[in-house]
């Protein structure tokens, strides 16, 4: 098994996953701001939700096919995604959180080391479990923003859970849903297939205003390199997954 970022911690809990909201709103590069505030979304549980499927290679030809002059409906087909049991590696993406509270805490919520934290006192972020193969409910996080006035600002990252960088081979999204109005949708579609980690979303208090910006910064470490780039100062070792997780 890889080595990666780690920090010890928190022990697993459960928790539920809530309804989700109606809707979507689709972050981009033109429109990557959203306050939650305005859209009065700016309490209760905020869940987050990190989803992917894998790819096949016919995903990534860009060379011209003799076979669409022939077929020329094969070009509107959806691309294939393999199944689990078919011969492709399997990548295990993690979803996790760098946090910031507004008393200066500092610390990280992910599923290494078991830091899952807690919905109801700091962080006031609860990771409900690890996903290592990519099902249709992925990972969730809840973030509690009754408590907003006590969160600075939240780093939502994704990284790969093995030594090899495969984000090209993954249709991964990370879905935001808020108590009211529309989710949040941030896909990961950039092909940067040496890249291990990526920032996917800030959630930051701005004058009491909270504001979630689209990053989607891929690097090529892990977390700690992650946190060099946002300045959050951890001190990050070698961490391990356990074989029961």
């Amino acid at each position: 098994m890889g080595f990666f970022d780690g920090l010890r911690g928190a022990s697993a809990a459960n928790f539920d996953s809530g309804e989700a909201a109606t809707g979507s709103i689709q972050m981009s590069v033109r429109h990557h701001t959203v306050s939650l505030t305005k859209q009065g979304a700016a309490t209760g549980n905020l869940r987050v939700n990190l989803t992917w499927r894998m790819r096949t290679s016919d995903d990534f030809d860009t060379a011209p096919r003799a076979g669409l002059f022939r077929h020329p409906f094969r070009a509107l087909k959806p691309p294939e995604v393999l199944g689990h049991g078919q011969s492709m590696v399997n990548v295990d993406l993690d979803l996790g959180c760098l946090y910031e509270l507004a008393d200066g805490t500092k610390g990280v919520v992910q599923p290494l080391g078991n830091l899952l934290g807690d919905v109801n006192a700091p962080p006031y972020i609860k990771l409900s479990g690890d996903d290592r193969f990519g099902s249709a409910s992925g990972e969730t996080m809840y973030v509690n923003l009754d408590h907003r006035d006590q969160i600075k600002r939240l780093l939502v990252f994704v990284y790969i859970y093995d030594q090899t960088p495969a984000f090209d081979r993954t249709h991964a999204i990370v879905t935001l849903y808020p108590s009211n109005g529309p989710r949040i949708e941030i896909g990961l579609d950039e092909r940067h297939p040496q890249a291990r980690s990526c920032a996917v979303v800030m959630i930051e208090n701005v004058k009491d205003e909270l504001l979630v910006r689209r990053e989607v910064k891929f690097v090529y470490g892990f977390q700690g390199e992650l946190d060099r780039l946002y300045g959050w100062g951890l001190q990050w070792g070698r961490g391990y997954k356990t074989a029961d997780r």
